[in-house]
């Protein structure tokens, strides 16, 4: 076999190795949304934790994005990739950016969360977006770890919730007392309790 051949067969083998590992990332990145997408509907909304998701989850307007990347740099610049998102396409109400491989220490996400805001900050964008936190081992502050109230915030994987802060402004104005929806959380997630919660979050999966 002569050079030229060799090297073709190689750059071919590079090839099929690529669109291999291509193809594993696609699946594996729809089994997160997937089993993200269930989690929103039966956690978030079925227990209505939130009471504005509803309706974004009947329109379809979320967005959801695997980031398939480990490293600080590489999760921040597709955060503002997704910032970019939200800037040219308005029908989206909403991102989720899960990091299936990423953080999974709840100290070390916190420290994300912190340079996302700082980031959206730098690049213009507070007052426009609004960055949340979601975390399988989420924690309130001064919360102790098995406190049930923590699965109002426990998802699947680590990842940002990128919001529209106009959006925000537009479901509080239409809706009644927004300060209690924490409190009725508490309330609810410890009524229910730590073993329901974690059987109807991992039941996504």
């Amino acid at each position: 076999m002569d050079l030229f051949n060799l090297s073709v067969n190689r750059s071919l083998g590079l090839n099929h190795q690529f669109n291999r590992t291509l193809i594993i990332f696609m699946i594996d990145a729809e089994q997160v949304i997937t089993q993200t997408k269930k989690w929103v509907t039966e956690v978030v909304v079925g227990c209505n934790f939130c009471p504005f998701a509803a309706k974004p989850v009947r329109r379809g307007s979320i967005h959801y994005q695997v980031e398939p990347a480990a490293d600080e740099q590489s999760c921040l610049d597709a955060l503002l990739r997704e910032c970019h998102r939200l800037d040219e396409q308005p029908a989206i109400e909403t991102t989720l950016l899960i990091f299936p491989d990423a953080y999974p220490g709840f100290d070390d996400y916190l420290d994300l969360v912190a340079l996302a805001e700082d980031l959206l900050a730098a690049q213009g964008y507070e007052g426009i977006y609004q960055v949340a936190g979601f975390h399988p081992d989420y924690r309130f502050a001064e919360a102790p770890a098995d406190d049930p109230a923590n699965y109002t915030n426990r998802s699947l994987y680590p990842m940002l919730h990128l919001i529209r802060e106009e959006g925000i402004d537009q479901a509080l104005a239409h809706y009644t007392d927004p300060e209690g929806i924490a409190d009725r959380n508490i309330d609810f997630a410890r009524e229910k309790g730590l073993v329901y919660l974690k059987m109807l979050r991992d039941n996504c999966l």
